[in-house]
């Protein structure tokens, strides 16, 4: 039977939008169908808002702390509904690259509405129905909510709302010690709210190192940020037109709640079940080839779990793109996945990180840590907080690597390429630009030599009878 499209895509995201764009060039049949707008949660609640915002914030806090240098400043002032036109601006800039028109032109048809699975091989929307060869699910994820007694009637905001603010409340507590919760929490007490966070884990950042993760606190603590670790929300109340969160017998006042416990796949509506196709809490299905439990639908992104990372997104669409449109024989591997986190400090990791590596290897690793402090290029810029840490196998084989500092998210791509290429950790150890940050990823890798002579006395031995015996022969 002849099928109307090569590729069925529901969810225009960053996953979706790189499967329907390379697609379309290779002259396959696209369909697109997105229910709200395309660019995904990335574009307009996420990486590109929040880093616009976080740049604005990072000046603000450069200017207060400028006397630090002996530059002074008189009477600043943030205008904030002038911060978040930046972030506008920012957005309808990047926009176009995302845009239905730019999408038709490369030839993708593009639907706009919600639509379900109304058996294997169909999906409909607009009371039509579409049928391909194949068909792929990007429909990300949404903030989670948590069922706390009073907080639907109190009100609250995500990452969904906080961009659109004009004007920003003078508190918030937020719910949540995770990336999310962490960089807004920085950004907007950098700009002026005194911010609370609830974090349900005995370290922000659980997932990350447990070093950086303190010195991230340690910041947070010297800014004014209020933190409060293994706790969750009771109940919220409104008292005195002020939200009242109840935890661990306090009472916190704040004009707004902002929560960010994490994220929810976007599943629902879907009608899964009828297409044959298996989910759980943590989103859709997939096997080693992103296909699901009905083998003519693959799944990319936040959808399926995982890693929840816009560059993910994009990287499991290339897979699902040879996959989908030729034949299903190439497989994801998630062993080299870098991300970062955009505090300030920055905190960037790829591979495994220490604890993991205990884990599974015991003693047979070696951890090679060099403070920040120790590159010059950080000391001329007074930016000496942080270290990278990286772990390899007794042989120096990268097993992963954390930095923590200022510009960590660009400087962890070198141990990336290495980790890629599956190099030794001392391939770093090349000539590096003196004086620039990125002197920390050579430093780090000569560590690993510097550790193995150390412990070896035999040629060390060696090395003193030969020195010896030429300073006795006089050359």
């Amino acid at each position: 039977m002849t099928k109307e499209y090569d590729l069925v895509i529901i969810g225009g995201g960053a996953g979706g939008l790189v499967v329907a764009s390379a697609a379309a060039q290779l002259k396959a049949k696209v369909v697109l169908v997105e229910k709200h707008r395309l660019g995904g949660d990335c574009l307009w609640y996420g990486c590109v808002p929040s880093k616009s915002l976080i740049h604005g914030s990072r000046i603000a806090y450069d200017v207060k702390n400028s006397h630090n240098l002996g530059i002074y400043h008189d009477n600043l002032q943030i205008q904030f509904s002038e911060v978040i036109s930046h972030v506008e601006k920012v957005i309808s800039t990047i926009e176009p690259n995302d845009s239905p028109e730019r999408f038709r032109g490369l030839g993708v048809d593009v639907i706009f509405g919600d639509g379900e699975f109304i058996d294997e091989n169909t999906f409909k929307v607009n009371q039509k129905l579409l049928k391909a060869r194949n068909f792929v699910i990007s429909t990300g994820s949404s903030p989670k909510i948590p069922d706390i007694v009073g907080l639907s009637e109190a009100g609250f905001i995500t990452n969904e709302q906080v961009f659109s603010l004009t004007q920003l409340p003078q508190s918030i507590i937020i719910m949540g010690g995770g990336a999310i919760a962490c960089e807004l929490g920085q950004a907007l007490r950098r700009l002026g709210v005194q911010i609370t966070i609830i974090a349900s884990r005995n370290q922000l950042l659980p997932k990350e190192d447990a070093e950086a993760s303190k010195i991230i606190e340690n910041q947070f603590i010297e800014e004014g940020i209020k933190i409060i670790k293994s706790a969750k929300a009771e109940k919220v109340e409104i008292i005195d037109g002020k939200k009242v969160v109840f935890v661990n017998g306090e009472k916190l006042i704040a004009e707004e709640i902002l929560v960010s416990i994490g994220r929810t796949p976007n599943i629902k509506s879907l009608n899964l079940e009828k297409a044959k196709v298996k989910y759980n809490h943590q989103g859709i299905e997939v096997n080693n080839k992103l296909q699901t439990s009905n083998k003519k639908i693959y799944g990319c992104g936040d959808v399926i779990g995982g890693y929840q990372f816009t560059h993910v997104a994009g990287y499991e669409a290339t897979i699902i793109l040879q996959n989908a449109l030729f034949f299903p024989t190439k497989n994801v591997d998630y062993r080299v996945i870098p991300w970062a986190t955009f505090t300030s400090p920055e905190l960037a990791r790829v591979g495994i990180n220490e604890s993991q590596a205990r884990e599974i290897y015991g003693d047979n690793i070696i951890i090679l840590k060099q403070e920040m402090k120790e590159v010059d290029r950080a000391q001329t810029e007074g930016n000496i907080k942080g270290f990278s840490k990286i772990i390899v196998t007794l042989k120096g084989d990268i097993l992963g690597a954390t930095i923590i500092g200022k510009s960590a998210g660009e400087l962890i791509h070198e141990i990336v390429l290495a980790m890629k290429n599956n190099l030794k950790v001392t391939a770093l150890t090349g000539i590096h630009i003196y004086p620039t940050l990125s002197e920390i990823n050579s430093k780090t890798g000569l560590l690993f030599t510097k550790q193995k002579y150390a412990q070896n006395k035999s040629l060390q031995q060696l090395l003193n009878n030969f020195f010896r015996f030429r300073r006795w022969l006089g050359f």
